[in-house]
């Protein structure tokens, strides 16, 4: 009898199912947080509620389960679980993957692709075998943005100074600075910054600029640094355009990625500068210290970064922890530029234009275009022959 009853149930289950009276479980809803962080790998903690709507549960038999976690279309985490028995009702699962932190350069390359926008896309399918195979997916999407290089747009005058025991400061006025990413030229391993500077020089005497440096920081992890390979004239009282063509090299983001987690998803993004200026047949190194650039950036990128938060907001060593973090909109607080400014009266004005040539590094000569400026109301002093 009782075979006779087994039997039956399983029947009539059966023929439920063939009927579609017993319904397929599906995603009810998908929890993400970080869980650890170390040089090589991120662990992503989920919590996935299951649905089964059924008045029976694990007699049904087991559930499987495969899902996708992607930024921008790159996977970087990917995970099944097979052989799951589910009660009815709402079944709560949990478990973690592993991320490979060499996912974050490429990742990286799409987000300034798209205009420093990323959309984190997570994919979730149930298939229940003992419901003929029939599975339900479930799809869940943010969009996270940055601004990263936007305040460094400035028409505000700065006075540059050499700080040099021969040299009456400011050497310099910075009237603009502008900023772009250069998306035409954007690879895999590199992400180009094109930056440009208006230069006007008060003295009454020529500099040469042989090098212009930077150094590309992101909580002190060193993401590019170079110099031109190119020279500027910049004739007295005249404004001169300079240009740096820098570059993040994306290789060294998986190392910034470990920090960004330490600090509970955020950075602190620094771009020095310096110039190699060249005058009365001396060189002297000027730090651009008035327009040097931060930038904090703070990511939330599941969504559940105050829940489950990861570190203690300082950069530390990797640690194999169970820090956690998550997040989703990235914005960006710019840092006030340095208090001291100065300006000098009549040094911007606009006048006629004409061309100068200068000796460049190499004995080469090349022909810049200056802005002539109104004359300087203030005193030039001699500069213990650097004159000229």
């Amino acid at each position: 009898m009782v075979g006779v009853l087994v039997v039956a149930v399983a029947a009539v289950a059966g023929g439920s199912v063939a009927l579609g009276v017993l319904g397929t479980p599906s995603v009810a809803s998908v929890d993400n947080h970080f869980a650890g962080i170390s040089n090589q790998t991120t662990t992503v903690a989920t919590d996935l509620t299951v649905s089964n709507p059924n008045p029976v549960g694990v007699q049904l038999g087991s559930v499987g389960l495969n899902y996708t976690i992607s930024m921008n279309g790159v996977e970087i985490a990917q995970g099944d679980r097979q052989g799951i028995g589910l009660g009815t009702g709402n079944s709560t699962l949990q478990f973690t993957t592993e991320m490979q932190n060499d996912r974050i350069p490429p990742w990286w390359a799409t987000h300034i692709d798209n205009g420093e926008t990323t959309a984190v896309g997570i994919d979730a399918t149930v298939t229940s075998s003992s419901l003929g195979g029939r599975s339900v997916s479930f799809s869940q999407e943010r969009t996270i943005e940055t601004d990263l290089i936007s305040q460094f747009n400035s028409t505000e005058t700065r006075p540059v100074e050499a700080d040099q025991p021969l040299v009456s400061d400011p050497v310099l006025y910075i009237n603009e600075t502008r900023g772009t990413w250069d998306p035409e030229n954007l690879t895999q391993s590199e992400t180009p910054l094109d930056l440009a500077f208006d230069v006007y020089n008060p003295k009454p005497y020529p500099y040469t600029i042989t090098k212009v440096g930077y150094t590309i920081r992101m909580n002190d992890v060193t993401v590019g640094e170079g110099e031109t390979d190119r020279g500027y004239v910049l004739s007295p009282g005249k404004e001169t355009t300079l240009e740096a063509n820098t570059a993040i090299q994306n290789e060294n983001l998986d190392r910034w990625w470990v920090t960004h987690l330490q600090r509970n998803q955020q950075t602190d993004l620094y771009i020095d500068f310096y110039l190699v200026l060249e005058g009365g047949g001396e060189q002297f190194r000027v730090d651009l210290d008035s327009i040097d650039y931060q930038q904090e950036i703070e990511t939330d990128i599941f969504g559940t970064k105050t829940q489950y938060p990861t570190g203690d907001g300082t950069a530390g060593s990797p640690s194999d922890g169970s820090d956690s973090s998550t997040g989703d909109s990235m914005t960006a607080t710019p840092t006030p530029t340095p208090t001291e400014t100065e300006t000098d009266g009549g040094l911007l004005g606009e006048g006629d234009t004409e061309t100068d040539e200068g000796l460049l590094n190499g004995g080469e000569t090349e022909t810049e275009t200056a802005t002539e400026t109104a004359t300087p109301t203030e005193t030039e002093t001699d500069d213990d022959g650097l004159l000229g």
